[in-house]
């Protein structure tokens, strides 16, 4: 979801520019935030946890000229336990009039927790299905927002929802609850024929708009979603809309994306919708087809300055790019696959914020995309502290859960890190996989899910990486000091220090480019495992400066970069540690150094083992006392010592 804080006239005049929109994009988050402190503050019902919600036929009459809206509500829900009564949440301002099953009324109870609690006949066994109807009317509060807002565009009444994270309770009797999927909804969405200036209501909800019957003055659309979809995703709208569409090719099974735009901006969103297509391409050959590919993907503007994806429909406040992509990018992370959580929000955010970053790689060049994460590490890094995963006090706070800084940028700029660690064939086929498992998809996924898809599909033990950068805090400051001891290679040593205490040590591979004397590059990977670390790279020309992190792709801050004065020493490059040691002693070195042989002497200058090269080595056989340890190189020999004890 993103808040879009620009005003119209801005964008429709302005092209795609790195700096409008990597401004635009921290007041959108921004913006975010601040409505989400609206709705926060109201929760969901620990109530509710006693039954699976698996349908709901919403059967709604508005007027879009009116704050009001009436219906019906039928729930089938299978029992998880032997019920005796089942709990919905409606905001206690509205009016329940009758609860029925199978045409009898059911005792019930609507309290002032904005919980309404259902009596029912006889005790409901645990996987037993059955279902309920709740008629219900009032103006719905509006919180923030407006997890329902009755308003006017250009003088013609609109009404439309908006009800993350907990405000679908406050115009429709739910279970607000993430990992609670409904397998499948029907919406009815009875209005007005006609609006007062005579011009046709048109309704909007989610899935495929499956018919429209006309009673006299009114009309009645349904629409249909056969996904499996959590409470605050179901939305409608109604007002004077246009309607037109664009076809997406998905490899020979089109489908299309529907535009239901105010009459008056028209022109504007006819010429910015197009960009949708390029966009739902990339996603689409990136990382799978577009989840509700057999349903629809649209955009139904409406009067918030932002945008919010509910799924196969995604409520437009502006048609910018980067609007676009974050609320398409959220159709496979967050509405396919949802956070666990509020404290796995990352999950959704960080990573609808790295697909818009995506787009802008794909479709505007990597120049932009430079200047996009660059201001995303200059956000991240502006605090010492701070972490992508919440602490279950940090829930507790909007603020927190909605943080631009870390929940959207530092998230986004973690799964940078984790394609720039693992590579793109690698990166992207975890996040195929990730978007296809069967536990996964369609439902709710945890960090730890994640996590373990991503370690299975690389191999990789990535238990450090993500210590480092998503459950603690901080970031690295580097610096690295380089001469060039030969024609043929350079010679680097690489320091950091860390923001924050929680990490000691930040391991990932820094990126380094090499400029040469006659305009020369070359970009070379210092694979950073520990701290003072020494590397010797191989180069073909006279090098005159170095640049690190050139295209800005790891979290880092006020990295200095200095020409070595003192000459290369070999001898330098090999430790052992520790040192003294009675068992085993490791042995780091530059990936560039070629060994031969690695042999140990005792005091008396006996050869005691020969060894190829190893990172580690077994001395507790040995005698106490000093062994020396002969590393046969390319360039000559490299002696050391060590203590045994």
């Amino acid at each position: 979801m993103k808040p879009y804080l620009f005003a119209l006239l801005f964008l429709i005049s302005t092209p795609f520019m790195a700096q409008d929109y990597l401004k635009s994009f921290t007041k959108i988050q921004e913006a975010e935030a601040k409505m989400a402190l609206k709705k926060m503050r109201q929760r969901f019902s620990l109530n509710t946890g006693d039954y699976d919600v698996k349908y709901h036929r919403l059967e709604l009459s508005v007027d879009p000229d009116v704050a009001f809206i009436s219906g019906d509500v039928t729930t089938y829900f299978e029992a998880k336990e032997a019920l005796s009564e089942i709990t919905f949440e409606l905001t206690d301002n509205m009016t329940v009039s009758q609860v029925t099953q199978r045409g009898v009324s059911l005792s019930f109870v609507h309290n002032s927790d904005d919980e309404v609690v259902i009596t029912l006949p006889q005790v409901q066994n645990i996987n037993v299905l059955d279902s309920l109807t709740i008629s219900y009317s009032g103006n719905p509060e509006s919180s923030g927002f407006g997890s329902f807002e009755q308003a006017t565009h250009n003088g013609t009444p609109v009404i439309w929802t908006l009800s993350e994270p907990f405000g679908a309770k406050g115009w429709w009797p739910c279970k607000q609850d993430l990992i609670d999927k409904i397998d499948s909804i029907d919406v009815y969405l009875n209005t007005p024929q006609f609006t007062p200036n005579n011009e046709e209501y048109i309704a909007v909800s989610n899935g495929l708009e499956i018919s429209q019957t006309l009673t006299g003055n009114s009309k009645t659309t349904r629409f249909k979603h056969n996904y499996p979809i959590p409470a605050y995703l179901i939305a409608i709208a109604a007002t004077n809309y246009t309607v037109y569409s664009h076809e997406v090719a998905n490899n020979g099974t089109p489908f299309d994306i529907v535009n239901y735009v105010y009459p008056e901006d028209l022109a504007y969103a006819q010429a910015s919708t197009p960009i949708t297509v390029d966009i739902m391409n990339v996603f689409a050959t990136l990382f799978e087809t577009y989840p509700y590919a057999n349903e629809k993907y649209g955009h139904a503007q409406f009067g918030w300055g932002g945008g919010m994806e509910h799924t196969t429909v995604s409520f437009m406040g502006s048609f910018g790019q980067n609007l676009v992509a974050h609320e398409l990018a959220h159709q496979w992370f967050g509405n396919k696959i949802t956070c666990g959580s509020w404290k796995d929000i990352w999950l959704n955010e960080g990573f609808a914020t790295y697909l818009t970053g995506l787009a802008v790689e794909n479709l505007n060049g990597n120049a932009n995309f430079t200047a996009f994460k660059q201001d995303r590490i200059n956000s991240i890094v502006s605090q010492p502290g701070g972490a992508v995963y919440l602490a279950d006090s940090d829930t507790t706070s909007v603020s927190r859960i909605f943080s631009s800084r870390l929940s959207y940028n530092k998230g986004s700029m973690v799964v940078h890190m984790l394609r720039k660690k693992l590579g793109d064939e690698t990166f992207f086929q975890a996040m195929r996989n990730y978007l296809s498992h069967p536990d996964h998809a369609y439902g709710y996924a945890k960090t730890a899910d994640f996590i373990n898809i991503v370690e299975t599909t690389s191999g990789d033990d990535l238990t450090a990486f993500f210590n480092d950068w998503v459950y603690n805090q901080g970031y690295p400051t580097y610096t690295l000091t380089w001469n060039q001891p030969s024609s043929n290679s350079v010679f680097f040593n690489l320091s950091q220090v860390q923001s924050h205490a929680s990490v000691d040590f930040f391991e990932v591979p820094v990126p380094v480019r090499l400029i040469g004397v006659n305009g020369e590059t070359q970009d070379v990977i210092l694979n950073n495992t520990y701290n003072n670390q020494d590397f010797l790279k191989p180069v073909n020309f006279t090098v005159a400066d170095v640049l690190f992190d050139p295209e800005s792709d790891i979290i880092s801050k006020n990295n200095e970069v200095t020409l070595s004065t003192e000459p290369y020493n070999s001898v330098s490059d090999i430790t052992l540690h520790p040192n003294p040691t009675s068992h085993i002693i490791y042995l780091k070195k530059p990936e560039n150094l070629q060994i031969q042989q690695v042999k140990i002497y005792n005091a008396l200058g006996q050869l005691l083992e020969t060894n190829v090269w190893t990172s580690h080595i077994d001395i507790s056989r040995f005698a106490t006392g000093i062994l020396f340890v002969k590393f046969e190189t390319a360039n000559g020999l490299i002696n050391k010592t060590v203590l045994k004890k």
